[in-house]
Protein backbone atom coordinates (compact mmCIF):
# COMPACT_ATOMS: atom_id res chain seq x y z
CA UNK A 1 0.00 0.00 0.00
CA UNK A 2 1.12 3.53 -0.82
CA UNK A 3 2.38 5.40 2.27
CA UNK A 4 2.12 2.28 4.46
CA UNK A 5 4.32 3.91 7.12
CA UNK A 6 1.84 6.78 7.58
CA UNK A 7 -1.06 4.32 7.79
CA UNK A 8 0.74 2.20 10.40
CA UNK A 9 1.60 5.25 12.51
CA UNK A 10 -1.99 6.52 12.39
CA UNK A 11 -3.59 3.18 13.32
CA UNK A 12 -1.03 2.74 16.11
CA UNK A 13 -1.78 6.19 17.57
CA UNK A 14 -5.55 5.63 17.28
CA UNK A 15 -5.28 2.27 19.06
CA UNK A 16 -3.14 3.75 21.82
CA UNK A 17 -5.61 6.60 22.37
CA UNK A 18 -8.84 4.58 22.28
CA UNK A 19 -7.76 1.03 23.13
CA UNK A 20 -9.12 -0.35 19.85
CA UNK A 21 -8.41 -0.28 16.14
CA UNK A 22 -10.48 2.16 14.03
CA UNK A 23 -13.54 0.71 12.27
CA UNK A 24 -12.85 2.67 9.09
CA UNK A 25 -9.75 4.17 7.44
CA UNK A 26 -9.90 6.23 4.25
CA UNK A 27 -7.08 7.72 2.17
CA UNK A 28 -7.01 10.72 -0.18
CA UNK A 29 -4.05 12.11 -2.17
CA UNK A 30 -2.92 15.67 -2.78
CA UNK A 31 -2.81 17.00 -6.33
CA UNK A 32 -0.69 18.90 -8.81
CA UNK A 33 -1.98 21.18 -11.56
CA UNK A 34 -0.29 20.27 -14.84
CA UNK A 35 -1.96 22.44 -17.50
CA UNK A 36 -4.90 24.86 -17.45
CA UNK A 37 -4.15 27.77 -15.12
CA UNK A 38 -6.93 30.04 -13.77
CA UNK A 39 -9.40 28.27 -16.07
CA UNK A 40 -11.71 26.79 -13.41
CA UNK A 41 -13.69 29.99 -12.70
CA UNK A 42 -13.76 30.67 -16.46
CA UNK A 43 -15.63 27.35 -16.93
CA UNK A 44 -12.68 25.92 -18.82
CA UNK A 45 -10.48 22.82 -18.82
CA UNK A 46 -7.65 21.67 -16.52
CA UNK A 47 -5.16 18.81 -16.50
CA UNK A 48 -4.15 17.75 -13.00
CA UNK A 49 -2.94 14.60 -11.28
CA UNK A 50 -3.39 12.95 -7.91
CA UNK A 51 0.02 12.56 -6.29
CA UNK A 52 1.69 9.75 -4.35
CA UNK A 53 1.48 11.60 -1.05
CA UNK A 54 -1.75 11.96 0.88
CA UNK A 55 -3.74 11.88 4.11
CA UNK A 56 -5.38 9.02 6.03
CA UNK A 57 -8.48 9.48 8.19
CA UNK A 58 -9.29 6.81 10.81
CA UNK A 59 -12.66 6.76 12.57
CA UNK A 60 -15.07 4.76 14.72
CA UNK A 61 -18.64 5.53 15.78
CA UNK A 62 -19.46 6.52 19.37
CA UNK A 63 -22.57 5.48 21.29
CA UNK A 64 -23.57 9.05 22.21
CA UNK A 65 -23.73 12.46 20.48
CA UNK A 66 -20.11 13.34 21.25
CA UNK A 67 -17.41 13.76 18.58
CA UNK A 68 -13.63 13.86 18.99
CA UNK A 69 -11.11 14.81 16.33
CA UNK A 70 -7.34 14.49 16.71
CA UNK A 71 -4.61 15.83 14.43
CA UNK A 72 -2.26 12.86 14.43
CA UNK A 73 0.94 14.82 13.76
CA UNK A 74 0.88 17.02 16.88
CA UNK A 75 -1.80 15.05 18.81
CA UNK A 76 -4.10 18.01 19.42
CA UNK A 77 -7.76 17.09 20.01
CA UNK A 78 -10.96 19.05 19.33
CA UNK A 79 -14.19 17.97 21.05
CA UNK A 80 -17.76 18.91 20.09
CA UNK A 81 -21.25 17.43 19.91
CA UNK A 82 -23.56 16.79 16.98
CA UNK A 83 -25.44 20.01 17.78
CA UNK A 84 -22.32 22.21 18.09
CA UNK A 85 -20.71 21.71 14.67
CA UNK A 86 -19.68 25.29 13.79
CA UNK A 87 -16.58 26.94 12.27
CA UNK A 88 -13.82 27.03 14.91
CA UNK A 89 -11.90 30.21 15.76
CA UNK A 90 -9.12 28.22 17.50
CA UNK A 91 -7.44 25.04 16.24
CA UNK A 92 -8.75 26.04 12.82
CA UNK A 93 -7.33 22.88 11.22
CA UNK A 94 -10.51 21.12 12.38
CA UNK A 95 -12.70 23.22 10.05
CA UNK A 96 -11.83 21.11 6.99
CA UNK A 97 -13.16 18.04 8.80
CA UNK A 98 -16.14 19.55 10.67
CA UNK A 99 -17.23 21.45 7.56
CA UNK A 100 -17.19 18.23 5.53
CA UNK A 101 -19.15 16.41 8.26
CA UNK A 102 -21.65 19.29 8.38
CA UNK A 103 -22.38 19.21 4.64
CA UNK A 104 -22.49 15.39 4.47
CA UNK A 105 -25.68 15.91 6.49
CA UNK A 106 -26.83 18.90 4.39
CA UNK A 107 -25.99 21.37 7.14
CA UNK A 108 -27.86 19.42 9.83
CA UNK A 109 -25.33 17.10 11.56
CA UNK A 110 -27.59 17.00 14.64
CA UNK A 111 -29.73 14.58 12.59
CA UNK A 112 -26.93 11.98 12.73
CA UNK A 113 -27.84 9.05 15.00
CA UNK A 114 -24.50 9.01 16.85
CA UNK A 115 -21.15 10.76 17.11
CA UNK A 116 -17.66 9.61 16.07
CA UNK A 117 -14.02 9.67 17.08
CA UNK A 118 -11.52 10.39 14.35
CA UNK A 119 -7.82 10.98 13.76
CA UNK A 120 -5.94 12.03 10.64
CA UNK A 121 -2.31 11.92 9.53
CA UNK A 122 -0.65 12.68 6.20
CA UNK A 123 2.66 13.36 4.46
CA UNK A 124 1.75 16.10 1.95
CA UNK A 125 4.28 18.96 2.34
CA UNK A 126 2.36 21.99 3.62
CA UNK A 127 2.57 25.26 1.69
CA UNK A 128 3.81 23.59 -1.50
CA UNK A 129 0.55 24.06 -3.39
CA UNK A 130 -0.28 20.34 -3.29
CA UNK A 131 -3.75 20.70 -1.71
CA UNK A 132 -3.36 19.05 1.67
CA UNK A 133 -6.69 20.63 2.71
CA UNK A 134 -8.66 18.97 -0.12
CA UNK A 135 -7.04 15.61 0.67
CA UNK A 136 -8.18 15.95 4.29
CA UNK A 137 -11.73 16.81 3.20
CA UNK A 138 -11.95 13.86 0.81
CA UNK A 139 -10.66 11.18 3.20
CA UNK A 140 -13.00 12.61 5.86
CA UNK A 141 -15.94 12.41 3.44
CA UNK A 142 -15.22 8.77 2.55
CA UNK A 143 -14.62 7.60 6.13
CA UNK A 144 -17.68 9.30 7.63
CA UNK A 145 -19.86 8.24 4.68
CA UNK A 146 -18.91 4.65 5.46
CA UNK A 147 -19.65 5.02 9.18
CA UNK A 148 -23.09 6.52 8.54
CA UNK A 149 -24.03 4.42 5.51
CA UNK A 150 -24.20 7.49 3.25
CA UNK A 151 -23.86 6.79 -0.49
CA UNK A 152 -22.83 9.72 -2.67
CA UNK A 153 -20.90 9.80 -5.95
CA UNK A 154 -17.37 11.23 -6.28
CA UNK A 155 -18.43 14.58 -7.73
CA UNK A 156 -20.98 15.14 -4.94
CA UNK A 157 -18.33 14.37 -2.31
CA UNK A 158 -15.92 16.77 -4.06
CA UNK A 159 -18.58 19.51 -3.94
CA UNK A 160 -19.16 18.82 -0.22
CA UNK A 161 -15.42 19.33 0.40
CA UNK A 162 -15.49 22.53 -1.64
CA UNK A 163 -18.48 23.81 0.36
CA UNK A 164 -16.65 23.01 3.61
CA UNK A 165 -13.71 25.06 2.40
CA UNK A 166 -15.96 28.00 1.46
CA UNK A 167 -18.11 28.06 4.59
CA UNK A 168 -15.95 26.65 7.40
CA UNK A 169 -12.37 27.37 6.28
CA UNK A 170 -13.23 30.66 4.55
CA UNK A 171 -11.39 29.90 1.30
CA UNK A 172 -13.31 30.53 -1.97
CA UNK A 173 -11.63 27.69 -3.92
CA UNK A 174 -12.75 26.09 -7.16
CA UNK A 175 -13.51 22.37 -7.45
CA UNK A 176 -10.16 21.36 -8.98
CA UNK A 177 -8.42 20.19 -5.80
CA UNK A 178 -11.19 17.96 -4.48
CA UNK A 179 -12.04 16.51 -7.91
CA UNK A 180 -8.37 15.71 -8.62
CA UNK A 181 -8.08 13.92 -5.27
CA UNK A 182 -11.23 11.86 -5.95
CA UNK A 183 -10.69 11.01 -9.63
CA UNK A 184 -6.93 10.41 -9.72
CA UNK A 185 -5.52 7.29 -11.39
CA UNK A 186 -2.01 5.81 -11.33
CA UNK A 187 0.00 6.80 -14.41
CA UNK A 188 -2.72 9.17 -15.64
CA UNK A 189 -3.84 12.79 -15.64
CA UNK A 190 -7.30 13.97 -14.63
CA UNK A 191 -8.96 16.12 -17.32
CA UNK A 192 -11.59 18.37 -15.75
CA UNK A 193 -14.33 20.26 -17.57
CA UNK A 194 -15.56 23.00 -15.23
CA UNK A 195 -18.61 23.95 -17.27
CA UNK A 196 -20.21 20.58 -16.72
CA UNK A 197 -18.12 19.40 -13.74
CA UNK A 198 -17.16 16.22 -15.60
CA UNK A 199 -13.87 14.43 -15.01
CA UNK A 200 -12.02 11.80 -17.04
CA UNK A 201 -8.56 10.28 -16.92
CA UNK A 202 -6.00 10.36 -19.73
CA UNK A 203 -3.08 7.94 -19.59
CA UNK A 204 0.35 9.51 -19.28
CA UNK A 205 2.37 6.29 -19.39
CA UNK A 206 4.66 4.69 -16.81
CA UNK A 207 7.96 6.18 -18.02
CA UNK A 208 7.44 9.75 -16.80
CA UNK A 209 6.94 11.48 -13.48
CA UNK A 210 6.54 14.99 -12.16
CA UNK A 211 8.94 17.01 -10.13
CA UNK A 212 7.57 19.66 -7.80
CA UNK A 213 10.05 22.47 -7.14
CA UNK A 214 8.92 24.73 -4.31
CA UNK A 215 10.35 28.23 -4.44
CA UNK A 216 10.90 30.24 -1.29
CA UNK A 217 9.17 33.26 -2.80
CA UNK A 218 6.87 35.03 -0.38
CA UNK A 219 3.30 35.21 -1.71
CA UNK A 220 2.94 39.00 -2.10
CA UNK A 221 -0.47 40.70 -2.50
CA UNK A 222 -1.97 37.37 -3.52
CA UNK A 223 -5.57 37.97 -2.47
CA UNK A 224 -5.82 41.34 -4.23
CA UNK A 225 -3.91 40.09 -7.27
CA UNK A 226 -6.13 37.02 -7.59
CA UNK A 227 -9.31 39.09 -7.26
CA UNK A 228 -8.18 41.65 -9.85
CA UNK A 229 -7.38 38.95 -12.40
CA UNK A 230 -10.66 37.18 -11.84
CA UNK A 231 -12.49 40.50 -12.28
CA UNK A 232 -10.60 41.20 -15.53
CA UNK A 233 -11.68 37.79 -16.89
CA UNK A 234 -15.32 38.50 -16.01
CA UNK A 235 -15.13 41.97 -17.60
CA UNK A 236 -13.63 40.51 -20.77
CA UNK A 237 -16.33 37.81 -20.99
CA UNK A 238 -19.03 40.51 -20.78
CA UNK A 239 -17.31 42.48 -23.55
CA UNK A 240 -17.03 39.44 -25.86
CA UNK A 241 -20.70 38.60 -25.18
CA UNK A 242 -21.52 41.99 -26.67
CA UNK A 243 -19.36 41.78 -29.81
CA UNK A 244 -19.44 38.12 -30.85
CA UNK A 245 -22.43 36.71 -32.70
CA UNK A 246 -22.79 33.73 -30.39
CA UNK A 247 -23.61 33.10 -26.72
CA UNK A 248 -20.71 33.97 -24.38
CA UNK A 249 -21.02 33.54 -20.60
CA UNK A 250 -17.35 32.87 -19.74
CA UNK A 251 -13.97 33.07 -21.48
CA UNK A 252 -14.27 29.37 -22.30
CA UNK A 253 -16.63 30.49 -25.12
CA UNK A 254 -13.97 32.70 -26.76
CA UNK A 255 -11.31 31.40 -29.17
CA UNK A 256 -7.79 32.74 -29.57
CA UNK A 257 -8.68 33.92 -33.09
CA UNK A 258 -11.64 35.91 -31.72
CA UNK A 259 -9.42 37.46 -29.05
CA UNK A 260 -6.97 38.60 -31.75
CA UNK A 261 -9.76 40.14 -33.86
CA UNK A 262 -11.64 41.92 -31.09
CA UNK A 263 -9.07 42.66 -28.36
CA UNK A 264 -8.90 46.33 -29.46
CA UNK A 265 -12.15 47.05 -27.63
CA UNK A 266 -10.62 46.04 -24.27
CA UNK A 267 -8.15 47.96 -22.15
CA UNK A 268 -4.60 46.66 -22.61
CA UNK A 269 -4.51 45.10 -19.11
CA UNK A 270 -7.89 43.37 -19.45
CA UNK A 271 -6.93 42.02 -22.89
CA UNK A 272 -3.66 40.61 -21.48
CA UNK A 273 -5.44 38.94 -18.58
CA UNK A 274 -8.14 37.43 -20.80
CA UNK A 275 -5.80 35.79 -23.30
CA UNK A 276 -4.23 33.55 -20.63
CA UNK A 277 -7.26 31.33 -19.79
CA UNK A 278 -8.36 31.38 -23.46
CA UNK A 279 -4.94 30.02 -24.46
CA UNK A 280 -4.88 27.56 -21.56
CA UNK A 281 -8.16 25.96 -22.64
CA UNK A 282 -6.78 25.45 -26.14
CA UNK A 283 -3.53 24.00 -24.70
CA UNK A 284 -5.42 21.45 -22.55
CA UNK A 285 -7.51 20.26 -25.51
CA UNK A 286 -4.41 20.08 -27.73
CA UNK A 287 -2.53 18.30 -24.92
CA UNK A 288 -5.17 15.58 -24.70
CA UNK A 289 -4.68 14.62 -28.35
CA UNK A 290 -0.88 14.72 -27.97
CA UNK A 291 -1.03 12.30 -25.02
CA UNK A 292 -3.17 9.91 -27.05
CA UNK A 293 -0.28 9.81 -29.55
CA UNK A 294 2.28 9.47 -26.72
CA UNK A 295 4.04 12.68 -27.78
CA UNK A 296 5.53 13.80 -24.45
CA UNK A 297 7.90 16.34 -25.99
CA UNK A 298 5.08 18.24 -27.67
CA UNK A 299 2.97 18.02 -24.49
CA UNK A 300 5.92 19.40 -22.51
CA UNK A 301 6.24 22.28 -24.97
CA UNK A 302 2.66 23.26 -24.10
CA UNK A 303 3.69 23.43 -20.42
CA UNK A 304 6.50 25.86 -21.32
CA UNK A 305 4.01 27.90 -23.40
CA UNK A 306 1.66 27.95 -20.41
CA UNK A 307 4.36 29.39 -18.16
CA UNK A 308 5.30 32.01 -20.73
CA UNK A 309 1.64 33.07 -20.87
CA UNK A 310 1.60 33.35 -17.07
CA UNK A 311 4.80 35.38 -17.13
CA UNK A 312 3.96 37.73 -19.99
CA UNK A 313 0.16 38.04 -20.13
CA UNK A 314 -1.40 37.08 -16.81
CA UNK A 315 1.58 38.29 -14.77
CA UNK A 316 1.09 35.77 -11.96
CA UNK A 317 4.65 34.45 -12.06
CA UNK A 318 7.63 35.86 -10.14
CA UNK A 319 11.41 35.93 -10.50
CA UNK A 320 11.96 32.74 -8.48
CA UNK A 321 9.45 30.69 -10.52
CA UNK A 322 10.94 32.03 -13.77
CA UNK A 323 14.42 30.95 -12.60
CA UNK A 324 13.16 27.37 -12.07
CA UNK A 325 11.48 27.15 -15.49
CA UNK A 326 14.42 28.74 -17.32
CA UNK A 327 16.81 26.27 -15.64
CA UNK A 328 14.53 23.36 -16.59
CA UNK A 329 14.58 24.34 -20.28
CA UNK A 330 18.32 23.62 -20.48
CA UNK A 331 17.95 20.03 -19.18
CA UNK A 332 17.11 17.44 -21.90
CA UNK A 333 15.39 15.07 -19.44
CA UNK A 334 12.81 17.74 -18.55
CA UNK A 335 9.96 17.65 -21.10
CA UNK A 336 8.13 20.71 -19.80
CA UNK A 337 7.78 23.06 -16.83
CA UNK A 338 5.41 25.76 -15.58
CA UNK A 339 4.19 27.40 -12.42
CA UNK A 340 1.48 25.41 -10.62
CA UNK A 341 -1.58 26.81 -8.88
CA UNK A 342 -2.42 30.44 -8.31
CA UNK A 343 1.11 31.75 -8.88
CA UNK A 344 2.82 34.79 -7.32
CA UNK A 345 5.14 32.35 -5.51
CA UNK A 346 4.66 28.70 -4.54
CA UNK A 347 5.86 25.89 -6.80
CA UNK A 348 6.68 24.83 -10.34
CA UNK A 349 5.57 21.54 -11.86
CA UNK A 350 8.07 19.77 -14.16
CA UNK A 351 7.36 16.77 -16.42
CA UNK A 352 10.52 14.65 -16.20
CA UNK A 353 12.26 11.38 -16.94
CA UNK A 354 12.43 9.92 -13.39
CA UNK A 355 15.73 8.13 -14.17
CA UNK A 356 17.41 11.57 -14.29
CA UNK A 357 15.72 12.93 -11.14
CA UNK A 358 18.94 13.47 -9.16
CA UNK A 359 20.66 15.26 -12.05
CA UNK A 360 17.64 17.52 -12.64
CA UNK A 361 17.28 18.39 -8.95
CA UNK A 362 21.00 19.20 -8.61
CA UNK A 363 21.08 21.43 -11.71
CA UNK A 364 17.96 23.42 -10.77
CA UNK A 365 19.09 23.78 -7.15
CA UNK A 366 22.50 25.05 -8.29
CA UNK A 367 21.04 27.73 -10.58
CA UNK A 368 18.38 28.78 -8.08
CA UNK A 369 20.93 29.13 -5.28
CA UNK A 370 23.28 31.16 -7.49
CA UNK A 371 20.51 33.63 -8.25
CA UNK A 372 18.49 33.75 -5.01
CA UNK A 373 20.93 32.64 -2.30
CA UNK A 374 18.84 29.76 -0.92
CA UNK A 375 17.73 26.32 -2.07
CA UNK A 376 14.29 25.28 -3.37
CA UNK A 377 12.55 22.15 -2.07
CA UNK A 378 12.48 19.43 -4.74
CA UNK A 379 10.32 16.30 -4.67
CA UNK A 380 9.64 13.60 -7.27
CA UNK A 381 5.94 12.83 -7.70
CA UNK A 382 4.22 9.93 -9.48
CA UNK A 383 0.60 10.28 -10.67
CA UNK A 384 -1.38 7.97 -8.39
CA UNK A 385 -4.81 6.56 -7.60
CA UNK A 386 -7.48 8.81 -6.11
CA UNK A 387 -9.26 8.69 -2.76
CA UNK A 388 -10.50 5.32 -1.49
CA UNK A 389 -11.38 3.31 1.59
CA UNK A 390 -8.45 1.28 2.88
Amino acid sequence: MLNQDVYDELVGKFEKMYGEKPQVVAYAPGRIEVLGNHTDYNEGYVFSAAIDKGTFFAASPTSDDKCELTAGDFMETAKFTLSTVVPAKEMTWQNYVTGTFNWLFDGNPASAKHGWKGMFLGNIPLGAGLSSSAALEMCTALALSKIYGIEKDKTTLAKIGQKAEHTFAGCPCGLLDQASSMYGKAGALVKSDFRFNTFETVDLGPTVAFMMVKSNAKHALVDGAYASRRQACEDAAKYFAGVLRKPVTHLRDVTMAEWVLYRGGLSETTARRAVHPIGEDERVLQGASLLEKGDLNAFGALMYDSHESSRSWFENSCEELDTIVDAAKAIPEVYGARLSGGGFGGSCCLLVDPAAADKIAAQITKEYKAKHGDEPTVSLIKPSDGAHLV
